[in-house]
C-alpha cells in the first residue's frame, strides 16, 4: 500500500460495507451514492478509496467507481455555466500602495477609472469577443433643443402644465399684425427697402401656419403706424390667447426707459419701440392681460457695423458674390417732434407677458439682402419651421441668434427683452 501524506488521512470505509451502506438500487446507483458520500469527506477521499480498493484486489469495484466518477464529472461540466474569471476593478496603473493602504486584496474594488473587462470563455477572446469597458456613467451635457429624450420629456411636461407654459388652445390662436415699410418719401432721406417683401411673405405664411389671423399693413407713416397699433390693441382679444406685432422698417437709436430703439414711418418720423409696446399694456389692451404679447422688430438699432472676428467664408451664408446686403440704419435724429413724451410711459405697470425680439444688438446695423430678405427674418422663419412644434419661443430665439451670428463679413447678433412669465409653445 502506498504511503499516505503526513496530514490526517480521511476516514475511508471498507469497500463492501461502504457500498452496502450506499443504499438500495442498482450497483451503479449505489456507486454514485458512495461517490457523493466520499466527496463530503474531503477532496482526496475518493481517489484514496479507489487506490485502497486496487491495493486489496477489488479491481472491479474500483473500476466501477472510477467510471462513475468520470461520468458524473462530465455531466457537471456539461450543465455548468461558462467558467468566468473574477474581475478586478481598480484604476489603471494605480498600485495599492499609492492609495495610502497596505497590501490590498486584488479582488477588492477600488474607486476610479475602470480597466477593460472581457466577459466570456478565454478561448473565445480576443479574436471573437471585443472587450467592453465598464466605467461609471457620466452625464453628458445636452445642447439646447438637441432633440434628446430628456429635452422632449421636459418640453412635454411644460406644455401640459399651465403654471409653466402659456395655454395656446384657441383657434385661431391670436392676431398677428405685420407692418411692412418698403417705400419712403423722398424728403425722408431713407432708401427703398428692397427685399423686405420677401420677409413679409415669409412671416405671413409662417404665422398663418401657427394658427394666427395675419393682417399686413404696408408703407405707413409714423402716425398711421400708431393708429394701426392702437386699433389692434382696442379689439376684443377675450377669445384669443396671444398677440403678435411685426415691424419691418428702417430704424435708429432712441431715448428710452425700458425698450431701446425706434422704427421709421415712410415720412421719416420715428416711433419708439417703447411706445409701440406701451400701447398693449394692461390699460390700453385689457383683453390681453395675462396673455403673451410678442413683438418682432426687423430694423437697425444704430449705425455701428460689427466686423466681428475673422471668418473663413468670403460671402455671407446662402449669398453669392453679386448679392447686395443693405443695412436698415439711418442716423439718430432727435428733435422737438420726435422725443418720447413722458406721459407715454408714466402709467406703464411693471411689464409682464411681453417679449420684444430685435434683429440686432442696440446700436448696430441689421443686414438685409436685396434678393433673399433680411438675415434675421429668413433665419426666424427657418427655425420656426423646423423646431416650433417641439421647442419654446426662447429656445427658438437662441437658435436664431446663433445662426445669424455666423453669417456674413459684417456680423449681426439678434437679441430680446423677455418679460414673459412662462414658457411659450406655439400651436402647430
Amino acid at each position: 500500500m502506498a504511503e499516505l501524506p503526513p496530514s490526517p488521512a480521511p476516514s475511508v470505509p471498507h469497500g463492501t460495507h461502504a457500498l452496502s451502506r450506499a443504499g438500495s438500487g442498482s450497483r451503479r446507483d449505489q456507486a454514485r451514492q458512495l461517490i457523493t458520500d466520499l466527496e463530503t469527506r474531503g477532496s482526496q477521499a475518493l481517489s484514496l478509496f479507489i487506490s485502497c480498493l486496487e491495493d486489496t484486489g477489488q479491481n472491479m469495484l474500483a473500476s466501477l467507481l472510477r467510471t462513475s466518477s468520470q461520468a458524473a464529472r462530465q455531466h457537471l461540466e456539461a450543465i455548468r455555466p461558462l467558467d468566468l474569471k473574477p474581475v478586478v476593478l481598480r484604476p489603471e496603473g494605480l498600485k495599492p500602495e499609492s492609495l495610502g493602504v497596505g497590501k490590498q486584496d486584488p479582488l477588492m474594488p477600488t474607486p476610479g477609472k475602470l480597466v477593460p473587462v472581457v466577459l466570456g470563455p478565454k478561448e473565445l477572446w480576443p479574436a471573437k469577443l471585443r472587450p467592453e469597458v465598464l466605467r461609471p456613467e457620466v452625464p453628458r451635457p445636452v445642447d439646447i433643443g438637441s432633440g434628446g429624450l430628456s429635452d422632449v420629456c421636459a418640453q412635454d411636461r411644460a406644455k401640459g402644465n399651465a403654471n409653466l407654459a402659456y395655454v395656446l388652445s384657441a383657434d385661431p390662436c391670436g392676431r398677428c399684425l405685420i407692418v411692412n415699410n418698403v417705400h419712403f418719401r423722398r424728403e425722408s432721406g431713407l432708401r427703398t427697402r428692397t427685399g423686405s417683401s420677401v420677409d413679409c411673405e415669409r412671416l405671413q405664411r409662417r404665422f398663418h401656419l401657427l394658427h394666427f389671423v395675419v393682417e399686413v399693413e404696408c408703407d405707413l407713416t409714423a402716425k398711421q403706424m400708431v393708429q394701426a397699433l392702437v386699433e389692434l390693441a382696442r379689439r376684443d382679444h377675450s377669445a384669443l390667447d396671444c398677440c403678435v406685432v411685426v415691424i419691418l422698417s428702417h430704424g435708429c437709436q432712441a431715448s428710452h426707459l425700458q425698450f431701446p430703439g425706434a422704427v421709421y414711418g415712410t415720412d421719416g418720423c420715428p416711433v419708439s419701440v417703447e411706445r409701440i409696446v406701451n400701447i398693449f399694456n394692461g390699460t390700453g389692451c385689457p383683453s390681453l392681460r395675462g396673455k403673451p404679447k410678442l413683438f418682432f422688430i426687423q430694423a437697425c438699432g444704430g449705425e455701428q457695423k460689427d466686423h466681428g472676428f475673422e471668418v473663413a467664408s468670403t460671402f455671407p451664408e446662402g449669398q453669392t458674390p453679386d448679392s447686395d446686403p443693405e443695412p436698415d440704419a439711418t442716423p439718430f435724429q432727435e428733435g422737438p417732434g420726435t422725443v418720447d413724451q413722458p406721459d407715454a410711459v408714466s402709467s406703464l405697470p411693471t411689464p409682464s407677458d411681453i417679449l420684444v425680439s430685435y434683429s440686432t444688438f442696440p446700436g448696430f446695423v441689421s443686414w438685409r439682402d436685396t434678393k433673399s430678405g433680411s438675415w434675421y427674418i429668413e433665419t426666424l422663419d427657418s427655425v420656426f419651421e423646423q423646431w416650433a412644434h417641439c421647442e419654446d419661443l426662447q429656445t427658438l430665439l437662441l437658435r436664431v441668434a446663433n445662426a445669424v451670428s455666423v453669417k456674413g463679413i459684417y456680423k449681426q447678433i439678434p437679441g430680446c427683452f423677455n418679460f414673459l412669465r412662462k414658457k411659450l409653445f406655439f400651436k402647430t
